[in-house]
């Protein structure tokens, strides 16, 4: 533990920067459309932040850095490169502007309400309401549990520090979004963007220079017994490294909470800038994480070994949420101690703004709204608050579930979202043959195959204890007991289903399409 009083002083800055944003940007937020879109009126800067923000938490830079950095060593960097690549640029350049464009020509505010709209399905809407809420849960209390591992190594918060800060970050991401809405998040994203950038570059110098630097690192890699090629380039296990890069980086498509940034982009034009700010936002933080993360077998060990953090395990693996805070205390300086968890908080906060919002809004305009009468702007925007405290208070009581895998909890969010909703999303807005039956087929799929997963696997059932030691005996190159590649799965079958479903289907009112698609044009 390194706490010291620049850590808190810091702190307290941060959190009344964050705070006073939301207090300045609640004077601007006057509706609905305000409150979820900033009026459709946000910059590429602002949107490209956010969006950045949004992607990146402690998720990757506690769990995701942690664990895969000590199975892939510096090959774990190609994560990184595709979060940039496939989770950024492309999304930009691809959706960006026929999501902006046919987003406001239907009027659509959410995801739900753009398969409503789109398909001419009222019961669409409401059912992928319903998964954004179940599934956006998991992600949230994944966030909080790394957040709270990284303050249980800066502070000494006793046995009930980690609920401590569960609650402390709920609550403080409740006020500024509460306040201000998408504004206030996309200005606090700006801003806790710029702190992630500088954090990430001062944490992969120190760690380099902890271990004598980057050719010694990597050669002392090389030498560890227990596990071979993590200095090579595409490390020990390739495929499922590759199936980790499809399910951070592909996953961004079809997640509610990402998409909806080019909803509420000023024009199309902000478009190309966005793309590059974004990229190299991601090349810089989720590069810089994983290549950090890569270096952990350096600073840890699950045997005692001379100079290095022991690990705990439980059932034989090692505990991968604690390795980047057990590096972070040997590597840096009291000092940079506080960087970095101001850091961490502002890419936790940043996600969290985002999930909630995404999650209050949807369950707002596309389920309570339309069983309501006579829903005015005013009550619409109470509801919305609301809501934002209601899903808080759930992620939160799944976060304190101390076992709960930081990468597991994501990956089973990821999967299912984008296992259901990237197909009908990605088709939706560039064919005209695209059918309800189609998504109502993803959505099954998606869903189906998460929860079965979960069911099998995810719980730790004795009962099934067998089928996963038979399937473990079969040695297969690609691990389909990893929930990681079952979201990967579900998501390519997503996109297989869905135009195969819409060749045999009833097709869309040609009418309605037809308008939709008219738009692009104008």
């Amino acid at each position: 533990m390194k706490t010291d009083v620049s850590t808190i002083i810091i702190l307290i800055i941060y959190v009344l920067i964050m705070l006073g944003i939301g207090v300045y940007t609640s004077r601007k937020t006057k509706s609905v459309n305000d409150f979820v879109l900033g009026g459709r009126n946000v910059g590429s800067w602002l949107t490209a932040f956010a969006y950045g923000t949004s992607y990146f938490s402690a998720v990757v830079f506690i769990g995701y850095s942690g664990q895969f950095g000590w199975n892939y060593g510096v090959s774990a960097t190609w994560i990184g490169i595709g979060n940039a690549v496939i989770g950024s640029l492309l999304p930009w350049l691809i959706l960006g502007k026929r999501t902006r464009i046919i987003s406001n020509h239907i009027g659509a505010k959410t995801m739900p309400e753009f398969f409503e709209n789109r398909f001419n399905s009222q019961s669409l809407k409401l059912v992928s309401a319903v998964i954004v809420f179940v599934f956006l849960i998991p992600y949230t209390a994944s966030v909080y549990n790394g957040l709270s591992r990284l303050f249980g190594m800066a502070f000494d918060l006793g046995e009930n520090g980690y609920y401590y800060i569960i609650i402390a970050m709920a609550v403080m991401s409740a006020i500024y979004v509460v306040l201000g809405g998408y504004t206030a998040t996309a200005i606090n994203d700006f801003v806790q963007g710029i702190i992630m950038l500088v954090g990430i570059i001062a944490v992969v110098g120190f760690t380099l220079s902890g271990a004598g630097g980057f050719t010694e690192a990597v050669k002392e890699l090389g030498e560890i017994e227990s596990t071979k090629n993590l200095d090579s380039t595409f490390g020990p296990d390739p495929l499922n490294l590759l199936g980790v890069v499809l399910l951070t980086s592909l996953g961004t498509w079809g997640l509610p909470q990402m998409v909806q940034k080019f909803y509420a982009i000023k024009d199309e034009k902000q478009i190309a800038k966005g793309a590059i700010i974004s990229t190299i936002f991601a090349l810089v933080v989720a590069g810089g994480s994983y290549f950090m993360g890569g270096f952990v077998r350096l600073y840890c060990s699950v045997t005692g070994e001379k100079g290095k953090t022991l690990i705990g395990t439980v059932n034989g693996k090692p505990i991968f949420d604690d390795m980047v805070p057990a590096l972070l205390d040997k590597a840096l300086p009291d000092l940079l101690i506080g960087l970095v968890v101001v850091l961490v908080l502002s890419a936790s906060l940043s996600t969290l703004s985002a999930l909630v919002l995404t999650s209050s809004s949807t369950l707002t305009i596309d389920l309570i709204k339309p069983r309501t009468k006579n829903m005015n702007e005013k009550r619409e925007m109470l509801i919305l608050r609301i809501l934002i405290a209601v899903f808080l208070v759930i992620s939160v009581v799944i976060a304190c579930n101390k076992n709960a895998s930081i990468s597991t909890l994501m990956s089973y969010s990821w999967g299912g979202l984008s296992g259901a909703f990237l197909g009908p999303y990605l088709f939706g807005l560039f064919s005209k043959k695209t059918t309800s039956a189609a998504c109502w087929a993803s959505f099954a799929v998606g869903i189906g195959l998460t929860v079965t997963h979960m069911v099998l696997f995810g719980f730790g059932f004795e009962c099934f204890n067998g089928l996963v030691a038979d399937i473990k005996a079969l040695e297969l190159p690609f691990n389909i007991l990893s929930p990681i590649n079952a979201g990967v799965i579900s998501m390519l079958l997503s996109l297989i289903i869905v135009p195969v479903v819409s060749c045999f289907t009833k097709p869309p009112k040609k009418e309605i399409v037809d308008d939709i698609f008219a738009s692009i044009g104008k």
